[in-house]
């Protein structure tokens, strides 16, 4: 007599899902990440805070042109578009900190002439027309509620934003068209210059991941961005020179952020 036995197929685990990327990180992460900027300022100091105050000499340069060419009027708006570029800006401390982590040669140059070249230049190009939009945009909203007034200086600027109606509404509309532009700006540009130094993927695959990084991770990049405009404020509201120290702890700190979502 012949017993039929069930022969089951050899159990094969279920396929281990490659991780693309962190995702959930804590909201009390960007702490973690400004005591690392911290640390790599620190080390061989002079290179970051040289950096730093090259970045605060070229923000003098440019608000002196400004003035100059009689363009007062889109000033302020040019500096909230200074943290639309500043990822940008920020490339040589991502170099830093990446070759000190590689322990690798580093130097002055190394910093003024990362790798990456053409994909940051067109990271860059994509973040500076944002910019270059928001300003133009900035100037459409006050014609729209002051006509073809002239600017009346910055005597009498707060005055007019927050003592007659058409300034109260200006400032609302103002804030949630550049919020818009601000929200998208930094989705793209918060990781994707780190990314390109690091993975030398092309430029539209690093914004496109660097939007993906920053929604998988809400709650941290949310903090971060707070953190960032926090920090920025402060060196503007210093007359920028506290840029010098300020912009290279971002610039290092958003090293740290990339690493941290980056994953395995």
């Amino acid at each position: 007599m012949t017993q039929e036995i069930d022969v089951l197929p050899p159990h094969e685990p279920p396929l281990r899902r490659a991780v693309d990327h962190n995702r959930g990180l804590a909201a009390g992460a960007p702490l973690l990440w400004l005591a690392r900027g911290w640390r790599d300022l620190w080390t061989r100091p002079g290179l970051s805070l040289a950096y730093g105050l090259g970045v605060t000499v070229l923000s003098y340069g440019v608000i002196y042109a400004m003035v100059v060419l009689d363009w007062v009027q889109v000033l302020f708006p040019a500096l909230a578009g200074f943290l639309v570029v500043g990822p940008v800006l920020a490339t040589g401390l991502y170099e830093k900190s990446r070759r000190l982590a590689a322990g690798e040669k580093l130097s002055l140059r190394h910093m003024l002439l990362p790798r990456g070249g053409l994909h940051v230049f067109f990271v860059g190009a994509v973040l500076m027309t944002l910019m270059l939009v928001w300003m133009r945009a900035a100037i459409i909203i006050y014609a729209l509620f002051f006509g073809w007034r002239a600017f009346p200086g910055f005597d009498h600027v707060v005055s007019m934003l927050f003592t007659t109606t058409p300034g109260l509404f200006m400032l609302l509309v103002g804030t949630a068209v550049g919020g818009l532009f601000a929200a998208f700006s930094f989705a793209i540009g918060a990781f994707s210059v780190p990314m390109v130094l690091d993975r030398k993927v092309d430029a539209f695959s690093a914004m496109g991941l660097s939007l993906s990084y920053v929604a998988s991770n809400m709650p941290a990049t949310l903090v971060w961005a707070a953190l960032v405009v926090l920090l920025i404020l402060v060196g503007i509201a210093t007359g920028l020179v506290g840029l010098i120290l300020i912009f290279p702890l971002l610039g290092h700190a958003t090293w740290h952020a990339y690493m941290a979502v980056r994953g395995d």
